[in-house]
């Protein structure tokens, strides 16, 4: 092992140098493209730009069952609607926190979001003939003009309600509403048995695909009115996304240079275990899909002071042991046993705290609690793991032999 160790080495610093680079600047080979990490973790609103909505249920009596439906009805309307990244939670029992990424059009989210999307069909005697319940799908189209209109399939059920009503109706219009709002009220020319109908008349292919989605998704089983509605400029959010990033990579480059300048060869073993530890936490983010926000970044910086923390405890013991005569094994040994329960009771009592934050938590609070936990598992595995077996391999190489070099 001893004369294969210097290899090992090279061949660890070489993937480690490898997947830094991949992982800041991405890699093409031929029609095979990595992307960089930073485009792959999902950012959040503070980072990206966007809208941010509280919105608040007005009915009374509203159960639990009741507000999760309200949930996934709008998760389903902007996912429709194309919006990349959304979040969409339930907040206490009657309110709900939506972020729209890429979104900077207030009153567009609020229609979009807010809007009850009840759907209804009204006959000359203004009596409701369908329903959105009956509509088994809605899409875009467009007339032989080129304006866009909206085609809707009927269910078996709304397909049987048209067929009579159109029957009935020959000749008079058929009302159609959007809540209160009329869409459409076409005059009706013939009997129409094949479950189809079509809304025009409307002002725009836009409008036309946000009607669609709204009917698609079904209508909101409650009234909501929102509290807080702000935008966040993208240029707001790049800004700081560049500063937090810079503000990172010097903090830990600083952390690096401590480490190197106090603890010599152990301090360099632990900035690569320190880039180690941040790609684990890139890739952890991304499997996950954690979202990166300001206060998320603040927990993943705080999470690095924890690794470099379980380091400095590590360090300490094998210097104490190299100081009573141990050889650099046994140092190294003792060190890892006599640092390991400190470094277990603190990361312990700190992924407690975290937890319950993300549990109980919400928006900021709950994104800074998860990069947190996520950092300082990540912490204890590089410290106990990947700069031990570093440790031991440097250990076994001639020319980093000397005690000195430990710091001893």
């Amino acid at each position: 092992m001893k004369h294969r160790s210097p290899v090992i080495l090279l061949i660890i610093i070489a993937v480690v140098a490898f997947l830094s680079y991949t992982g800041a600047y991405g890699l093409k080979l031929g029609d095979y493209n990595v992307k960089a990490l930073g485009g792959e973790v999902k950012q959040g609103l503070d980072l990206k730009g966007g809208i941010y909505v509280i919105e608040e249920i007005q009915d009374a009596n509203v159960d639990a069952e009741t507000v999760d439906r309200t949930v996934q009805l709008i998760k389903e309307r902007v996912d429709k609607f194309g919006v990349v990244d959304p979040t969409i939670q339930k907040e206490g029992d009657r309110r709900i926190r939506i972020e729209i990424p890429g979104m900077y059009d207030q009153q567009k989210a609020l229609e979009f979001i807010g809007q009850t999307g009840y759907l209804k069909f009204v006959g000359p005697n203004s009596d409701e003939i369908l329903s959105g319940k009956d509509v088994k799908d809605a899409y875009v189209t467009f007339d032989e003009y080129n304006r866009a209109q909206i085609s809707l399939e009927f269910n078996e059920e709304g397909k049987q309600k048209f067929s009579d009503a159109t029957q009935k109706y020959i000749g008079q219009e058929i009302s159609i509403y959007l809540d209160e709002d009329l869409l459409s009220a076409p005059t009706v020319q013939a009997h129409i048995t094949d479950g189809n109908a079509r809304i025009t008349g409307m002002e725009s292919t836009e409008t036309a695909k946000r009607i669609a989605s709204l009917i698609k998704s079904g209508a909101l089983p409650v009234t909501l009115k929102p509290l807080t509605v702000r935008t966040i400029g993208p240029t707001l959010g790049t800004d700081a996304l560049a500063r937090s990033v810079q503000a990172a990579f010097v903090g830990i480059l600083f952390v690096m240079i401590f480490m190197i300048a106090y603890y010599r060869l152990p301090g360099v073993i632990a900035s690569i275990a320190l880039v180690v530890y941040i790609l684990i936490n890139l890739y952890a983010y991304i499997a996950l899909k954690a979202t990166m926000s300001l206060s998320a970044i603040a927990g993943f910086l705080l999470s690095v002071g924890m690794a470099v923390d379980a380091n400095v405890l590590i360090f300490e013991r094998i210097k104490e042991e190299l100081k009573l005569g141990k050889t650099l094994k046994a140092a190294l040994n003792s060190g890892f046993d006599r640092a390991l329960t400190s470094i277990i009771d603190g990361n312990v009592t700190t992924v407690i705290a975290a937890a319950i934050l993300a549990a109980l938590g919400t928006g900021p609070v709950k994104g800074f609690a998860v990069t947190l936990v996520i950092g300082i598992v990540a912490s204890m595995l590089t410290a106990v793991i990947v700069t031990r077996f570093l440790l031991k391999l440097v250990m076994d190489i001639k020319a980093f032999s000397n005690k000195k070099l430990y710091g001893a």
